[in-house]
This record gives structure tokens, C-alpha cells and sequence, in this order.
């Protein structure tokens, strides 16, 4: 596949993709600059009555919910009707992705009636879900919308109603004095969230050197995600590296 942003320099003004040297179209390059600011981040962008995935996303998306993948332009891409958003993030999200849904800031009608109705239409990141923020318009609502407008069954695996505990587990640590810090003593403070339910569990307690605490306390919670500081113990990365690699 082209991979054109990945060769497009940190300027506003390129408009020629190297590699093909064929121009960038107004909404090739609106997705450059998105992905420069969600490098790590499945970009859905809205685009009438269906979402879009470009580039490397495209492939991804292609692969992981078995869908069309084809050149266009200057990227590979791929779709999904609007109405099945909330679906497919959530599977995306089930096998570890991480996605941004990119969405129309002006509608059709609007946007024909302004004077820039020959401009492309403006937007911008509404979202972005990973497994512990699995939660928002397009994720829980979309149940009750797709059922009373369209009528139709969703499988049971396709809706939100059973949300399970998935907690984000913020852990950091503090060496009381260099005597415990060499001996591998710390002390520990965590929260847990849980954004779907708004349950906040909060922590703190001594630890020695072979992290029992932390790891009951780990254990118990099951968090999907774990927010570290920029250092961490030798004890408390090898801990967690053992536990999130179960």
C-alpha cells in the first residue's frame, strides 16, 4: 500500500505525494494533518453517510472487519456505513486498536447554504476509544437509534448493553528514603476508573520489594489499561510487565 503521509515533510504547503508524484486531493491532505496528530490512532472520518479509513487504517480496517480495500487516489481506503460505526469500533477496539472518530463539523444543508459551499467540509476528533474508555454517543446510544429508525435485529455482541468492568489503573510510587528505595521498598498509590459507570477505587500502602500488594490489588481490578509514570521501580515494571503479558 502507499504510505504518502509517512512521506509528506512537516510543511503546510506540500501538495505533491513523492512517491507517485501525483497531487494530494483537499481531503487527502486534511487526513495527513489528522495523522500527524493521532499517529497511534485508527482514524474513522465521516464523509456523508459513511466513514472512511485511509492508508495503513484502510489495510487494518480491511483485514480485522473483513471489508473492501482498494486504491483511491493516492491512498488505500475503505468504508463502513455510518449507521454501523458503533459495531465496528467496538471491534476494532476488542483487538487492541486504538480508534479516533473523525466527524463532520457542518452538515450538507448548512454548508450549501454558506458561502463556502465549494469548500471542504471542516473536521475534527469527537472521540477516541480504547478498551478502558469504551464509552459515548457512538458506542452506547447507537442501540436504541438503530432498532426504533431501522427496525432491524442486532446481534447481541453488537450492542452495549452488557458493559463490563473496565477499569483504567493509574499507578505511581514513591521511595520513602534511600534505605527502602535500595532495599526495593516503596510506596504506592493507584486509582482505578471506571468511565462507563463513573466508579472511582483509590489506594495507597507500603510495598516491599516483591510487590505482593500491587499485585493483589491488580489482580482483583483486572484493569484493560494501565496509565505509568515516566519512572517506575525495577520491582514494579517487572510486575506489571509479567501480569499484562498473561
Amino acid at each position: 500500500s502507499l504510505k504518502p503521509y509517512g512521506n509528506a515533510q512537516n510543511t503546510s504547503d506540500i501538495t505533491l505525494n513523492k512517491r507517485t508524484k501525483s497531487i494530494y486531493t483537499p481531503l487527502e491532505l486534511q487526513f495527513i494533518e489528522m495523522k500527524k496528530q493521532y499517529k497511534d490512532a485508527i482514524l474513522c472520518v465521516e464523509c456523508g453517510y459513511k466513514y472512511r479509513f485511509f492508508g495503513e487504517d484502510a489495510e487494518i480496517a480491511a483485514k480485522e472487519l473483513n471489508i473492501y480495500c482498494h486504491q483511491d487516489h493516492n491512498f488505500m481506503t475503505a468504508s463502513i456505513p455510518t449507521h454501523r460505526l458503533f459495531v465496528h469500533v467496538r471491534r476494532l477496539v476488542a483487538k487492541g486498536y486504538k480508534v479516533g472518530v473523525i466527524k463532520q463539523m457542518e452538515t450538507a444543508a448548512l454548508k450549501a447554504a454558506g458561502e463556502n459551499k465549494s469548500s471542504l467540509f471542516s473536521r475534527k476528533l469527537t472521540a477516541l476509544y480504547t478498551k478502558s474508555t469504551l464509552i459515548g454517543e457512538d458506542i452506547l446510544f447507537k442501540k436504541i437509534w438503530f432498532h426504533t429508525l431501522l427496525d432491524e435485529p442486532v446481534d447481541v455482541d453488537e450492542t452495549a448493553t452488557d458493559v463490563p468492568d473496565n477499569y483504567l489503573l493509574c499507578i505511581c510510587e514513591n521511595g520513602e528514603n534511600l534505605k527502602d528505595r535500595k532495599k526495593g521498598d516503596v510506596f504506592i498509590g493507584i486509582m482505578a476508573i471506571q468511565p462507563t459507570t463513573g466508579e472511582v477505587i483509590f489506594d495507597s500502602f507500603q510495598d516491599s520489594a516483591s510487590r505482593l500488594e500491587l499485585e493483589s490489588r491488580v489482580l482483583r481490578l483486572q484493569p484493560v489499561e494501565i496509565i505509568l509514570p515516566p519512572s517506575l521501580s525495577d520491582q514494579s515494571e517487572k510486575l506489571i510487565n509479567s501480569l499484562t503479558s498473561l
